[in-house]
């Protein structure tokens, strides 16, 4: 066995696992105060990488500011989305609410192609080095930030939820709308924040990630193959998200050398979250620290 293989690729698990973590808190943080699940969240790393792109090909800002300006963008963007497109759909059935978004999903997938086209951009070099070794393990720049940036949200979110005041707000309102509503907290703008974190979150996301792999249409699919992670957590567990990010981040490297190896079926990298969610989904309907939903009649 290639031990020296092994523990790359599960170092690698664990950093990408954490960016995982971030994007699976987005609908989580959706979820949670709105009872939606956000099915145009991989859009958004889609949309703010390619804002970025954009930054800095076009306007040539530094990396940093073109980031910071992307952020922006983005927080703003996914306050209007809200605001105009879905605080209208207040009170509808939730399907309904659900395929609105998965509308959305495919008329920002068209959108980008039409304004960008098809083919992969890279973003200009950020590091002089693209690499760094640690103990033995080449990791990338990238990866390094992206490790960085996870920690940073998380421990933002920790804070925000725990002592501020919109932080009280939101869990407040995911608990209870009406409650929350009685005693003065407004819902709906509640609900255009939620959305406006989750777009900033994700478009960090996929910055990071369209720095390593490039910014293409693949970027979107992040969010479906993000969603083993939410379930494998509980959907309405900021916990659970990051742990379940943790663990699809590891399983499908551990999945990709043992199919290299020894297995030789192909494409388990992709697959094998997907497995582990129907298997989840067997033994623990709502995660590893979902709330049960119990209903009496």
């Amino acid at each position: 066995m290639n031990f020296e293989l092994l523990i790359q690729l599960i170092v690698n698990g664990l950093i990408v696992g954490l960016l995982y973590g971030v994007i699976a808190m987005c609908f989580v943080l959706v979820y949670k105060s709105t009872q939606i699940v956000n099915f145009a969240q991989g859009e958004f790393l889609l949309i703010g990488a390619w804002v970025c792109w954009a930054s800095l090909i076009y306007l040539e800002l530094p990396f940093f500011l073109g980031f910071a300006l992307s952020l922006v963008f983005m927080a703003a963007f996914g306050v209007l989305l809200q605001m105009i497109v879905l605080r209208p759909m207040i009170g509808e059935p939730i399907i309904s609410v659900i395929m609105v978004t998965i509308g959305l999903s495919i008329f920002f997938q068209s959108l980008m192609k039409w304004i960008f086209g098809v083919s992969p951009q890279s973003y200009p070099q950020v590091f002089d080095n693209e690499s760094v070794n640690i103990l033995g393990l080449n990791v990338e720049m990238a990866y390094l930030m992206s490790m960085v940036i996870a920690v940073v949200i998380m421990v933002a979110f920790y804070m925000f939820f725990k002592h501020s005041k919109h932080g009280l707000a939101m869990r407040a309102t995911a608990f209870d709308q009406q409650a929350s509503q009685s005693l003065g907290v407004s819902v709906k703008h509640v609900f255009a924040m939620s959305w406006g974190i989750a777009a900033t979150v994700s478009a960090t996301a996929g910055i990071v990630l369209g720095m390593v792999n490039g910014v293409s249409d693949s970027l979107s699919i992040m969010g479906i193959k993000v969603f083993p992670a939410v379930i494998l957590g509980g959907l309405d567990s900021i916990v659970g998200a990051i742990v379940g990010g943790l663990i699809i981040g590891v399983l499908e490297n551990l999945a990709e050398f043992f199919d290299s190896q020894y297995l030789h079926i192909g494409n388990m990298y992709d697959i094998a979250p997907f497995y582990v969610l129907l298997i989840i989904l067997w033994f623990k309907p709502y995660g590893l620290f979902g709330t049960k939903d119990i209903e009496r009649i």
